[in-house]
């Protein structure tokens, strides 16, 4: 290990939350105990993008754009939005208003294999 990396907590350990119904198993105190743990990475910078469509154009189209312009997108309105977290599609979703203001909500979870 570097001396950049920092060390996952060990879910398997000893000390880990029985998987039965032991009564003696406090839910919060592991849950704190589990976020106590990743504390160190809650200040870590990610990107996340939501890419409501995409579209071509030439240079000198893209340097008459202004104010009020409307793009033709290449998706359809109700389609999902693919949701990206540091340029990784990580997600789909819906566009969403809340309170007049625009925000996404993810509806599916992209799972991909790290090679």
């Amino acid at each position: 290990m570097s001396d950049n990396e920092i060390p996952l907590p060990d879910l398997n350990a000893a000390d880990a939350p029985p998987l039965g119904g032991d009564v003696g198993y406090n839910e919060e105190e592991h849950a704190a105990r589990i976020a106590a743990d990743l504390e160190a990475v809650f200040d870590v910078p990610v990107q996340v993008s939501a890419v409501l469509g995409r579209s071509k154009m030439d240079v000198g189209e893209l340097l008459k754009l202004g104010p009020g312009t409307v793009l033709e997108l290449d998706r359809k309105v109700g389609e999902a939005i693919d949701i990206y977290v540091n340029n990784r599609l990580v997600a789909r979703g819906e566009v969403v208003l809340v309170e007049d203001k625009l925000g996404v909500t993810m509806t599916e979870i992209i799972k991909s294999d790290r090679n």
